[in-house]
């Protein structure tokens, strides 16, 4: 018989479904040994390993030994476990505090039952997010990869998650693919611009704009009003792109919305002097530049006593906690507020009934198309629902740099962010959300780090190599997901659908008509 998934159940008396794959059998073999021997096999393999990177480099070979242990701490019973804790938070206070106090924060969360944790879990998540900035250069140095990235940086991974966030609309939910994502970044990044520089200096129109002189040419609307016309336009955007494939799948899906993606920034480059008229929509390969800085004016900024800034460029002289605030934390904090919109969104999408809709277009059309979805204007959605959101993250992290060029928006991107969506897990925001946040992460500060300490610790003989890992960064992406898809198709953190599916297959019975004659004889 067969669940709701499609995925083959035996009944009681009947043996299991054959797994499918070579990864799949030789799991099933290896759970199927004993636990005790499971055990020894991997604290031996681990060991070897620890021994051999501390040969290496010594702070290596410990992350690997601590990892291993909080691995098999984590699977001992309840009162063994909870000493096993206890001892391992004591022996970092003495010489890890930052991580000690990390390892005890985790510990205390798991220890949550399970219905409450599902509810503690993100809140302290977010709390901790929120305060990166007071404990950012107080943390620990991560083995290989360095220092925690800074405040710029983590500003740099919020708009990519949360752009990852809006294709995972796209791609998890409805499953379409979609090769030109960074069409609808690069709408909203130009929306920003224009309306918030000098870009069109006959013109001297202003509402609601901070850190600007009346008399300034150009128009000038507010960073925040802009951010919402963004994503509308840009929604409205997606739906263009999305209407000419809507009778597409597949690989035509993906080679349609590449071609778009490869449109626009051509677009960009090219038009200083729109069709010959000398019009200056997008002043060419020298991009806009600066634009007016986010803020919410003095009015607001006193009411608040200082809470809201007026002009985030302007804005800090007050220390809180210890810590001077500075204008990027500021960003850092609001790109908070805008991930976490959209993550609720996505959310809230995920379970309504077009969200429902998505997921039955995505498993198999033709039947949806059957149970009376209509597929035209549920595509649709789907294409305006991610654009949306890659027009907000557009237009901030325009904002966030004063600048947009049509060099940041090559097809590249649009690869990028989809290889956050599959390491992470399609369908499953949590996952999206630690994929994009990675690679972000690796682009941004993690190659360059890594670089660093191959030069120093690797080498043969007296020769150390000089190597510029960045330089790199194409085929090291390339690798991450071709071993995702090997090892984990379904991602770090999958949805529990797609798990399914990958592992076990789709197993039907047969139907009558197609046995043999004879055979139920």
């Amino acid at each position: 018989m067969t669940d709701q998934l499609g995925t083959h159940v035996g009944t009681q008396g009947e043996a299991p479904a054959e797994e499918i794959g070579v990864r799949n059998r030789l799991r099933s073999r290896w759970r199927a040994m004993p636990i005790a021997m499971r055990a020894g096999v991997s604290i031996g393999l681990l060991l070897v390993l620890a021994v051999l990177l501390f040969l290496l480099d010594h702070s290596l070979g410990y992350a690997v030994a601590t990892v291993g242990a909080l691995y098999w701490i984590h699977r001992l019973p309840q009162i063994p476990k909870a000493v096993a804790q206890a001892i391992v938070v004591l022996l970092f206070a003495f010489t890890v505090p930052s991580l000690a106090l990390a390892l005890a924060i985790a510990f205390g969360v798991f220890w949550i039952p399970n219905p409450w944790r599902a509810r503690v879990l993100p809140a302290v998540a977010i709390l901790l997010v929120i305060l990166y900035p007071f404990y950012q250069d107080k943390m620990f140095i991560v083995p290989v990869f360095g220092v925690w990235p800074d405040i710029a940086t983590g500003v740099y991974m919020l708009v990519f998650v949360m752009m990852a966030v809006g294709l995972n609309i796209v791609v998890g939910y409805a499953g379409l693919l979609d090769l030109g994502y960074v069409a609808f970044y690069a709408t909203g990044a130009y929306t920003a611009a224009w309306f918030a520089s000098l870009q069109f200096p006959h013109q001297n129109w202003h509402f609601g704009a901070v850190g600007i002189t009346g008399d300034l040419p150009g128009i000038h609307v507010s960073i925040f009003l802009l951010i919402v016309l963004a994503g509308m336009f840009t929604a409205l955007f997606g739906i263009v792109i999305g209407l000419p494939t809507l009778r597409l799948r597949g690989d035509y899906l993906a080679i349609v919305t590449l071609g778009f993606g490869e449109i626009l920034p051509q677009v960009a480059r090219n038009s200083d002097n729109l069709f010959g008229t000398g019009f200056n929509l997008t002043n060419g390969p020298n991009g806009i530049t600066p634009l007016d800085s986010p803020g919410f004016g003095n009015h607001i900024s006193n009411l608040t006593n200082g809470f809201l800034p007026a002009n985030y460029l302007q804005c800090c002289n007050r220390t809180l906690l210890g810590h001077q605030i500075q204008s990027t934390d500021v960003f850092f904090w609001t790109a908070i507020v805008l991930l976490l919109f959209t993550v609720f969104c996505s959310f809230r999408l995920q379970f309504s009934r077009l969200g429902r809709a998505w997921i039955a277009i995505r498993e198999d059309e033709t039947a949806a198309a059957a149970m009376g979805v209509p597929l035209m204007r549920t595509k649709t959605w789907a294409y305006a629902s991610g654009a949306f959101f890659g027009g907000i993250a557009g237009a901030y992290y325009a904002a966030f740099k004063s600048a947009t060029f049509p060099g940041d928006f090559f097809f590249n991107i649009s690869v990028f962010i989809l290889c956050m969506v599959i390491l992470g897990g399609m369908g499953n925001i949590w996952g999206v959300i630690v994929g994009g946040a990675f690679l972000a992460y690796l682009n941004q500060e993690g190659l360059a780090n890594t670089g660093s300490w191959i030069n120093t610790n690797i080498h043969v003989g007296n020769h150390h190599p000089n190597l510029d890992v960045p330089l790199y960064a194409s085929g090291i992406y390339g690798l991450i997901i071709l071993v995702v898809m090997l090892f984990r198709p379904e991602g770090m953190i999958p949805s529990k659908r797609v798990a399914a599916e990958l592992h076990h297959g789709v197993h039907d019975e047969p139907l009558y008509d197609a046995q043999h004659a004879g055979a139920e004889a």
